[in-house]
């Protein structure tokens, strides 16, 4: 189907940039300043959006000409591209980057031709469906499972690897009573936050050391 791999949607968003003499220019180099200074890792806006695989935004001047046999065409205006990997349905996801990207979302999209702003997420839903264009071949990061689900198998299998590199060569009983303070361990330990770098760690890995 398109758009989706199981239950992992994939999104891809064209936005007409506001143009007019050098206005377009001057809205789509206030989405690269504003896109350029945020942050990239847990402390991303779109990190905040539940359910959010990955995500990537991009001001698109125009089409490049490759050559015959192409034809060469052009954009009428410049486009906000906007992809998205993430669970779940369409409209909820997109009201919930009105709600829990609020302030991300308003400086990006006011730029853009027909934006309703965030108060009324089913409105901003709504016209971001309308620049919507189907995704029908994507790479799907991911295989089909949760944000939450993929985090923790990575934290198991990064765990895992680090028990074993520590207990090589130990007598069966020693091994087997480490193994089980670490199963213990990895039951408790919470789910990493999506785009951190201790996703790895159990929580006796994560106390500070003496």
């Amino acid at each position: 189907m398109a758009n989706q791999n199981g239950q992992i949607y994939g999104l891809t968003i064209l936005s007409p940039i506001i143009q007019g003499d050098s206005k377009d220019l001057a809205h789509a180099t206030a989405i690269r300043w504003y896109l350029a200074r945020q942050p990239r890792d847990r402390r991303s806006p779109l990190a905040r959006v539940t359910g959010t695989h990955q995500a990537r935004l991009v001001v698109m001047d125009d089409v490049a000409y490759v050559g015959a046999p192409a034809c060469e065409e052009h954009l009428k205006s410049r486009y906000l591209v906007f992809e998205s990997n993430f669970d779940g349905e369409l409209d909820a996801y997109l009201m919930r980057m009105a709600t829990e990207a609020r302030e991300f979302v308003h400086s990006v999209w006011q730029h853009c031709v027909g934006y309703p702003g965030v108060d009324d997420a089913h409105a901003f839903a709504a016209y971001m469906k309308k620049c919507q264009v189907n995704t029908t071949f994507y790479f799907a990061d991911v295989n089909n499972k949760t944000v939450k689900q993929n985090l923790q198998a990575l934290q198991l299998q990064s765990a895992l690897a680090r028990f074993i590199e520590r207990h090589q060569g130990e007598e069966p009983a020693v091994l087997q009573k480490a193994f089980g303070e670490f199963l213990d361990a990895m039951r408790r330990a919470p789910a990493p936050d999506p785009g951190g770098d201790d996703s790895h760690r159990t929580p006796q890995e994560n106390r500070p050391h003496d």
